[in-house]
């Protein structure tokens, strides 16, 4: 590891049988421009190679360490990894090179367990680092999707609402325009838009993907190719009344200003999905389960807040999600260690099945940052 202060974990998450790792720095660029969400891919250190392949350096480690996995191994076999080094990520005003430190856990099947035991890691590692993690936020998006499905949006809608998950911005303006008034536009797009509202979702994105790149269109207004496509498909949904209507918005709405103390969270939501009639009794019992086992690890509850709107800005996360903030500064700064549930992501890099995975990194520089104020 770097310095002594990093050598300071190596205990810590040998205790527990993670193995070091060190993944290589450059990777393809395809599986970062596919996976690691919007935030990341415009963020890229790009480069080729000379055989042409793009490449990038390394902007987290998550991902080169699942891919490190599948090489080695069984995809569902369980094991336990930590690292430390840099990463790349362009920044205005400030070094793309970023240093962290951080463990995944994958194929570990007690799922619940696994995230309490993650959450308690990366408490204990910060605290050996010099910070003082005592202000915690989780969210968890798969009590959003278990909304969304229950609700029965369009596919095109939960899609897009699913990838929209932890901007709340965004999300907000999605919702109001599924609730507007698109689809009492008529024009000769109609029929097109009927067809693709009936088609498979991914099979109807990439024949707009397919049409606009044949007209050579690539981007327009700042908007990719994809993005055009997944555009058409909401225009789609809209113009053959697959919309929603005020009520159900507001029922979105309500789920996603749900927010409090982790210990009064689980009440919140039984309210809300007896209120709304939805049947949300299986997310809820995992997130009553999964608060009781953080609980049970030692960490301060009366610290720790959950929002139903949080969830972390990377494609890849699929469930319980978690950040860390400095007692010295306020929760609108940035974490000093961020983290969550991955299980979809080796599946995504070619395991051929969802494989449980979680983990967490920490920004070293924020600590550093934060011991100075």
């Amino acid at each position: 590891m770097a310095d002594d202060r990093l050598d300071a974990l190596a205990p810590l998450f040998q205790a527990g049988g993670y193995h070091h790792i060190a993944p290589p720095i450059l990777h393809p660029a395809d599986v970062f421009l596919d996976l690691a969400g919007e935030d990341i891919r415009r963020r890229l250190f790009l480069t080729s190679g000379q055989d042409g392949l793009d490449l990038c350096l390394r902007p987290d480690f998550t991902i080169p360490v699942a891919r490190n996995h599948l090489a080695e191994g069984e995809a569902a076999r369980e094991a336990a990894y930590f690292y430390s080094g840099l990463v790349f990520r362009q920044r205005p005003d400030e070094l793309g090179e970023i240093h962290q430190v951080g463990a995944e856990n994958i194929g570990r099947t007690d799922r619940l367990a696994a995230d309490a035991d993650m959450l308690a890691l990366s408490v204990e590692a910060v605290d050996k680092l010099g910070g003082r993690a005592s202000a915690i936020r989780i969210g968890d998006e798969a009590l959003f999707i278990g909304v969304i499905e229950a609700l029965g949006l369009p596919k095109v809608w939960r899609r897009r609402l699913r990838d929209l998950f932890g901007d709340r911005k965004r999300l907000d303006r999605a919702i109001a325009r599924m609730a507007g008034s698109e689809a009492a536009e008529k024009d000769a797009r109609l029929g097109f838009l009927a067809a693709l509202e009936g088609a498979d979702p991914d099979a109807a994105h990439a024949v707009v993907e397919d049409l606009l790149s044949i007209a050579g269109i690539e981007a327009v207004g700042g908007r990719s190719a994809g993005e055009i496509a997944e555009r058409f498909l909401e225009q789609a949904a809209l113009a053959t009344g697959a919309g929603i209507g005020p009520q159900t918005a507001a029922t979105l709405t309500r789920f996603l200003d749900i927010s409090g103390r982790l210990d009064e969270a689980g009440a919140a939501l039984e309210a809300f999905a007896k209120d709304a009639g939805l049947d949300l009794s299986g997310p809820i019992s995992d997130f009553r389960e999964r608060a009781k086992l953080i609980a049970e690890r030692g960490l301060p509850i009366e610290a720790i807040t959950f929002a139903a709107d949080f969830g972390r800005r990377l494609d890849y996360y699929t469930g319980f999600v978690f950040e860390l903030h400095d007692a010295g500064a306020a929760m609108a700064h940035p974490p000093v260690a961020g983290g969550g549930r991955y299980d979809k992501l080796l599946a995504l890099l070619g395991a051929g099945e969802d494989v449980p995975a979680v983990g967490f990194s920490i920004w070293i520089e924020r600590i550093a940052q934060g011991a100075k104020a």
